[in-house]
This record gives C-alpha cells, sequence and structure tokens, in this order.
C-alpha cells in the first residue's frame, strides 16, 4: 500500500511540474508573439478565443445552444466605436460601456427565450440576433453598410499609446487572459457545478430544488457581457465596426470553433478558435472558397472527433492511461 501511495504522490507531483512548465512556456511565447507574428492577426484570434469561450460556457456547460451571439459581440463593437469616436470617451470607458450594453443584451435575450428548450432556444436567440442585425442596417449612428470607421485607439489608462500595435496586443492578451482565469474559476466554483450537473439531467436537477431558469439566465449573461467584451476589443484594435460583426454567420462560425475544438471543455474553444482564425488567414490569399474548405474539415472532425480535438484526444489518453494502471 505503501508503494501505491509512493507512486500516486510521485505521479501528481510530476503532472504539475509538467503543468506549471507548460503554463511558462506559454506564457513566454505569448510574450515574445508579436515580435515574431504580425500582432493584429494574434489580436483577432485572441479575441475570437475570448468569444468563443464565452459562448463555451452557455452551450458546452449549461447546454444552451444560441444562434445569437453575434449580436452582443457586434452590438458592443458599435457601441465601443460610437462611444470612442463620436463621444471622444477614453479607451477603458468606451470598452465597459460597449460590454455592459452586451450584458444588458444578454439579460433581455435571456428573459425573453431561457424557459424554451432545444431548437427553440436556438430559433428564438436567431431572430432576436437578426432584429439586432435589422436595427445595425437601419439606425443613422452605425454607418449602415459602410459601418463606423476610423475609430480611434487612444490611450491605455492614459499612458500607454494603443497606436503602438504591440502595446494594443499586449493590452488585448491582458484583458484575454483575465476573461479566460475568470471562466475557469467560474467553472470550478459551485456554480459551474450547477452548470454541469443541469447539462447532464435537468429534471434530477430541479427535483433537487434548484431553480434551473435562474442559473441558466446567470450562465446567459456572463457568456453575453464576456463576448461584449471580445467585440470591444477587436473593434478598437481595427479600428472598424461593420455589419459582419453582428451577421448570423459570425454566431454560426463561432460554434463552429466551439465544436471543432470541444464543447464542454476548457481547452477546447481556444484551439478550435485559433486553427479557424488561422485557417481564415491561410486561405484568405488562395483563392480557395473558405466556407467550403472549413466545411469539409468540420465535417471530418464531426465523423473522427465526435468530441472535438480536445476532447477526444484527452479521452484516448485518458482511456490509455486508465488501461495501462488496469
Amino acid at each position: 500500500m505503501s508503494t501505491l501511495l509512493q507512486n500516486v504522490v510521485v505521479a501528481t507531483v510530476e503532472r504539475r511540474w509538467i503543468a506549471g512548465f507548460a503554463a511558462v512556456a506559454i506564457a513566454v511565447a505569448l510574450l515574445l508573439a508579436p515580435h515574431l507574428v504580425y500582432p493584429l492577426f494574434l489580436i483577432n484570434i485572441l479575441c475570437f478565443i475570448l468569444f468563443a469561450s464565452a459562448l463555451n460556457l452557455v452551450l458546452g456547460y449549461a447546454g444552451l445552444l444560441s444562434l445569437g451571439h453575434a449580436a452582443f459581440f457586434g452590438g458592443a463593437a458599435y457601441v465601443t466605436a460610437h462611444a470612442a469616436k463620436v463621444w471622444e470617451m477614453p479607451f477603458e470607458v468606451a470598452v465597459l460601456l460597449g460590454t455592459a450594453f452586451a450584458g444588458l443584451l444578454g439579460l433581455v435575450f435571456g428573459l425573453i427565450g431561457i424557459r424554451r428548450y432545444g431548437i427553440y432556444f436556438a430559433m428564438i436567440t436567431l431572430a432576436l440576433a437578426q432584429m439586432i442585425y435589422f436595427l445595425a442596417v437601419q439606425m443613422p449612428f452605425t454607418g449602415g453598410e459602410d459601418g463606423i470607421q476610423a475609430v480611434p485607439r487612444g490611450t491605455f489608462l492614459g499612458i500607454v499609446d494603443l497606436n503602438d500595435i504591440a502595446a494594443m496586443y499586449y493590452v488585448v492578451l491582458g484583458a484575454t487572459v483575465a476573461g479566460i482565469l475568470f471562466l475557469w474559476r467560474t467553472l470550478h466554483s459551485p456554480f459551474g457545478h450547477i452548470l454541469a450537473a443541469i447539462r447532464e439531467n435537468e429534471p434530477r436537477a430541479i427535483s433537487l430544488g434548484l431553480d434551473v431558469a435562474r442559473y441558466k439566465l446567470i450562465a446567459f449573461v456572463l457568456s453575453a457581457t464576456l463576448s461584449g467584451l471580445a467585440g470591444s476589443l477587436k473593434v478598437i484594435a481595427f479600428q472598424l465596426a461593420s455589419l459582419s460583426n453582428v451577421s448570423w454567420h459570425l454566431s454560426g462560425e463561432v460554434v463552429l470553433m466551439t465544436l471543432i475544438g470541444g464543447m464542454g471543455t476548457f481547452v477546447g474553444p481556444i484551439i478550435g478558435s485559433a486553427f479557424v482564425v488561422t485557417l481564415e488567414h491561410m486561405l484568405a490569399t488562395s483563392g480557395l472558397p473558405i466556407s467550403l474548405v472549413v466545411g469539409v474539415i468540420f465535417m471530418g472532425c464531426v465523423m473522427l472527433f465526435r468530441r472535438g480535438v480536445y476532447g477526444e484526444t484527452r479521452a484516448r489518453l485518458k482511456a490509455i492511461v486508465e488501461r495501462d494502471r488496469a
């Protein structure tokens, strides 16, 4: 028994050392990345990592398929762009306004559709998002099809000039890491465990006396808020708010990122969003139909990796380890 206990302790220490080394390596790579890769491309990846991770909170953990998350992403982008350009708000205030708008919009969406299930909830979110798209086309402050262009980046805390693209990258990186850590803490809290219980067996959660609708609504609002933060950061970095930010195509694309990486896993959306954004960037000048190529890859992932690339890989490695232990 003592030998078995020693083996378990050694294995635990080794895993912690490996995890610590991997975390340090990733941190160093992220800090050096803007000196090796075009920073604006990296910012695009970071924004979609935060966006996909936010969607995964409701899709992978609360079991809610939302096809309207582009409304939060794009709505926040328009509010942030207008606040920064027309109202001449500083960077921090403009981003906070856009993020708060997304959270409020998520509350409205949630109150309308949170008690619906399955495809009905998905269709409600899609219909509401299309209403936001229509408003973005018609309202004068959005610029219609031209969008809001030449959005000023301003400064961070009145000190760091965000027109320096490397400085902009580090600010977006900090906000993305903060958002990811917030999601990690949320998912590893009692609230996150309740969401997992609702996803696995909602009738049983109801029988235990849990207010399922309230927990779903909280998760949906949190997801919308973080999606808005991603949209606000992206519009400041790219200095453009356009209709593509509120299009239903974007909602489908971020769902695709989550599914490819691994729905219901913490790392899956990060991998999926980085892969899809990189693939689209590489195919942009190739002349190939991007949507067709991404669709074929998605079908391949569905057939070969039913739980996503990361989810399936983790499950197979776990099965191998358990078999070796047995």
